[in-house]
């Protein structure tokens, strides 16, 4: 299969966690299938803008790869970059709103963390074509700082470095008064969270034909 872009995510391991992203999206980036979506009225609309990407927390945000590079070359570039990372671990996963929209978000230390999206988006960025105009103005429309600009220019993706902010998307932008019931509705569904999170892998994941994400490989952090 032909992909149109890569990334670099945290993709949770078989389990609970996985199940629940799976069934709260609709989308099993894991496996490359569609998840059988919880039954709750209105979840597939709140849900449409992350479920192309699943249940993930992005390291190395989704980039075009350069045509003097193959597959191949990006596999083992990932796979030498993970052997050379220490796992992260902070005290766990809670439930947050970022500005309008739900996400899982680790709490306590996170500079280890940090440190492996920073190592992502340095490491791989020669396998990173340069980004399109239209993907550039898209971003700019959202209303950047000089920092996030200059950031934009350098990395092609202007929340990284010390913009970044490591997170597992549930929804869209949610109406503001509809957030405190999406809460609770995904609090109801949720497994327990792990509690200490560890960041142990990472996951080579490619867009498909038909937009959607799928894992290709999954690598141990073994540094």
């Amino acid at each position: 299969m032909s992909y149109s872009r890569f990334a670099i995510y945290y993709v949770p391991s078989e389990g609970p966690l996985a199940d629940f992203g799976a069934a709260w999206l609709g989308w099993d980036v894991a496996r490359g299938r569609e998840g059988r979506q919880l039954d709750l009225p209105g979840l597939r609309d709140i849900t449409m803008t992350p479920r192309k990407y699943g249940f993930h927390g992005t390291l190395k945000p989704p980039f075009h790869l350069i045509d003097t590079r193959t597959v191949e070359d990006l596999e083992k570039a990932a796979s030498d970059l993970a052997a050379s990372l220490a796992p992260a671990t902070c005290d766990c996963l809670e439930l947050k709103t970022l500005g309008r929209f739900l996400a899982l978000t680790p709490f306590g230390d996170t500079e280890a963390l940090q440190r492996i999206a920073e190592a992502c988006v340095r490491e791989l960025d020669g396998f990173r074509a340069p980004a399109l105009e239209p993907d550039l103005a898209c971003h700019r429309a959202a209303g950047l700082s000089a920092r996030q600009e200059a950031l934009l220019v350098q990395w092609g993706y202007p929340y990284v470095m010390e913009e970044f902010r490591f997170h597992l998307t549930l929804s869209g932008d949610l109406p503001q008064a509809e957030i405190p019931a999406w809460v609770e509705r995904a609090q109801r569904y949720l497994p327990d969270l792990p509690a200490p999170f560890v960041l142990d892998q990472i996951a080579l994941c490619g867009e498909r034909e038909d937009g959607r994400f799928e894992m290709l490989h999954r690598y141990t952090l073994a540094g």
